[in-house]
């Protein structure tokens, strides 16, 4: 075989060093220049057919490497580090529509309260009042809206399937006060 016959390929090896320490003067990181070099290499090995036997391999493979770092630094600016996933988990959203399904169940069964557990657990719950406040405002004693709130809320849980440990997601805070366990009597 003549050099106007060899293969482009065999040259590669012996421009590993130059591209490495080209790749370490850009990237300033060693597993970085690594991955570059061999990213080259790839792309040089697959696109050999481009390469004009006679030219200049070392200024081919170079420009490889040069445009590939660029690329990859474009697409870096773009995109947001996050290796151990901690951003991406504030960023994950449940679909609407479970939300809304929710949402749907629970005014069912909030239309199947009495009028008077309705109104106590809205004032409670929704209202942020405090029991005596509406207790105030229904004129009933504070021991009957705690009654009222506390059968409610089990109505609510019975109807809607919830059991001690079930987590409701609902669409806003004021349904989710209606249905919150806390200052239940």
């Amino acid at each position: 075989m003549t050099d106007a016959a060899q293969d482009p390929r065999d040259d590669l090896v012996n421009h590993l060093g130059a591209l490495r320490a080209f790749a370490i003067s850009l990237t300033r990181n060693g597993a970085t220049a690594d991955d570059l070099v061999q990213d080259t290499l790839v792309k040089a090995w697959t696109n050999i057919d481009k390469f004009e036997n006679g030219s200049n391999m070392r200024a081919w493979l170079f420009t490889i490497l040069r445009n590939t770092y660029y690329s990859l630094r474009r697409k870096r600016k773009r995109e947001v580090e996050d290796a151990d996933g901690a951003l991406s988990a504030t960023l994950a959203q449940k679909p609407d529509h479970d939300g809304r399904l929710h949402m749907r169940d629970f005014q069912v069964a909030f239309a199947q309260l009495n009028d008077e557990q309705r109104e106590a657990l809205t004032l409670v719950g929704a209202g942020g009042f405090s029991y005596e406040e509406a207790a105030e405002m229904c004129g009933v004693k504070t021991g009957t809206i705690k009654s009222r709130v506390n059968r409610a809320r089990a109505r609510l849980s019975e109807l809607m399937d919830l059991g001690e440990d079930s987590k409701m997601e609902l669409t806003d805070t004021v349904t989710a006060g209606i249905v919150a366990q806390q200052g239940a009597a």
